[in-house]
């Protein structure tokens, strides 16, 4: 009879051991789980026959993930680049003649038209999503904003010609009431949320120091 020796490197013999597809989430995400699951009505304890309520949960979540809003747009032939208001040049206008459109330029900002009245969270129960259970720290909520993807230009002069507005994937860090405007932080190539030293950005980015 021997003693069972163990491999010196166990951790990699491990790694090496494929046993198959699993449930567990492997891909890495400075959001909470919670903030990814939409708001039903439906009641916590389900009768017989009835669609339980995690099922439901799911079959929405997954059913919003094949949501585009940038395909959702260019199916309705609008252009998300046009969306924003730029500087006018009236010298360069263009002419009916040209039949170039539009032939009166984008104005009016788009918080004209913002209807709160079917939203199913308030803007405090969006943010709330961002705290996990046991902890005391915020964690950025995941959406959508229609963002410059030049940066410095567009901190500068957000209604300049040369910018190009996309939807971009952003972590939601904050609310400003008096405002009505959310503070978000582009995610990077891995889709997280990080500063310029590589550290997640918690509480809206307000650190002890403020």
């Amino acid at each position: 009879v021997t003693t069972f020796k163990m491999p010196e490197e166990f951790g990699s013999v491990l790694d090496k051991q494929v046993i198959g597809p699993t449930t567990e989430n492997l891909v890495k995400s400075d959001f909470p789980v919670q903030s990814f699951k939409p708001k039903v009505q439906i009641a916590f304890q389900a009768l017989p026959g009835q669609c339980p309520r995690k099922i439901e949960v799911e079959r929405r979540r997954r059913l919003y993930l094949t949501f585009d809003i940038a395909q959702l747009l260019a199916s309705k032939g609008i252009d998300s680049d046009q969306l924003m208001p730029r500087h006018h040049n009236p010298d360069n206008m263009p002419t009916i003649e040209e039949k170039k459109d539009p032939v009166f330029p984008i104005y009016l900002p788009l918080k004209i038209f913002d209807n709160d009245g079917y939203d199913c969270r308030t803007p405090e129960e969006w943010i709330s999503l961002g705290l996990e259970p046991g902890s005391h720290d915020r964690k950025p909520v995941p959406g959508k904003a229609l963002l410059p993807t030049d940066d410095v230009l567009g901190h500068e002069d957000p209604k300049s010609q040369k910018l190009i507005y996309k939807w971009i994937d952003v972590g939601v860090l904050d609310y400003d009431k008096e405002t009505e405007l959310y503070l978000v932080h582009k995610t990077d190539k891995n889709g997280l949320v990080r500063d310029e030293e590589g550290r997640p950005i918690l509480n809206g980015g307000i650190t002890p120091q403020g």
